[in-house]
């Protein structure tokens, strides 16, 4: 997993999507990149050394923050491990939202994610979102040179499944490292995928069947966007039944084991043998604070599964 190449990677990942103020046109603000300070300056001190970026996150504002920070203290690089993404394109004079894995793209992206964060090498630059105009060797000679220009360490995937990260790795020199998929006790297709196999219930998973086992037998390290849920078992309201009773139950777990909600609907994820890192993306540092509190706890299996149970609605086939 990640820690073959990241020996001291946290458990969490602290997403970046919410630096940098409004997804709009405007400026960095001080008030922004403070708030950016004080969010590092958090979850570092909580143990959560790996950051996740995009160079869309609003509108590339949220590396920009980060990065103001990194230029006024440029000690705590070394502190960090550092991923950004590439690939997505918003709708602009030449076409629609789009995707977008061409060379030129690839390499642009790369060299405005360093800029912005006051960087000279990204630790893992993962490719956003599948281009089905993928031209296969392409894309491998600008991430291999990309490597050897010291500008990547590593190449990681976002949102593909076994085959294409297969179809990928065929042409690379170096390993795929990551794959980061939504992946939450609110989104179960990853499990669904293997507990209904043969079953009718599986037609309607949105999960390509054997990415999980692909990822665990090849040492991808799994990651997983919207692990909270949108907070729909932590507190946001809902008129969902089976979410209400979850969230009914990760409250009864959580004083049971003297953890916060957020530790136990995050510690469902942890608990899986893939290593799942969970990715936290609050703004809130009291939230993230709470969200830390997974770091030593292992949910015993009866709980695991009841709360699969009790999220699905239904008992298992």
């Amino acid at each position: 997993m990640l820690n073959k190449y990241f020996p001291h990677a946290s458990r969490l990942i602290y997403g970046c999507m919410g630096l940098g103020g409004k997804w709009d046109q405007n400026p960095v603000t001080q008030a922004e990149i403070k708030q950016a300070q004080a969010i590092i300056e958090k979850a570092l001190g909580l143990g959560i050394n790996v950051f996740d970026h995009a160079d869309i996150y609003t509108f590339n504002k949220a590396e920009t923050a980060f990065g103001k920070v990194l230029a006024d203290a440029p000690s705590l690089r070394d502190k960090m491990i550092i991923q950004s993404k590439c690939a997505i394109r918003f709708e602009d004079e030449k076409g629609p939202k789009r995707y977008d894995f061409s060379a030129d793209w690839i390499q642009q992206s790369v060299e405005g994610s360093l800029s912005r964060l006051n960087i000279e090498c990204l630790d893992i630059l993962l490719l956003h979102r599948p281009d089905p105009l993928m031209e296969l060797e392409e894309v491998a000679d600008v991430l291999m040179s990309l490597i050897q220009a010291g500008k990547i360490k590593h190449v990681g995937v976002s949102n593909m499944h076994s085959q294409q990260i297969q179809f990928l790795q065929s042409a690379l020199n170096t390993p795929i490292v990551a794959n980061q998929l939504e992946m939450s006790l609110g989104f179960r297709d990853w499990v669904e995928d293997g507990i209904t196999t043969g079953s009718v219930y599986n037609r309607d998973s949105g999960y390509a069947p054997g990415t999980l086992e692909y990822c665990m037998q090849h040492g991808v390290q799994l990651q997983a966007w919207g692990s909270l849920a949108q907070g729909k078992y932590t507190g946001a309201a809902t008129e969902d039944e089976a979410a209400n009773a979850t969230a009914a139950l990760v409250s009864k777990l959580a004083a049971d084991y003297g953890v916060s909600k957020e530790a136990i609907v995050l510690g469902w994820l942890t608990r899986h043998p893939a290593g799942i890192q969970p990715v936290i993306g609050t703004t809130n540092v009291k939230r993230i604070e709470a969200c830390a509190q997974v770091k030593d706890l292992i949910l015993e299996r009866g709980h695991w599964y009841a709360l699969l149970e009790t999220a699905r609605g239904q008992e298992l086939p």
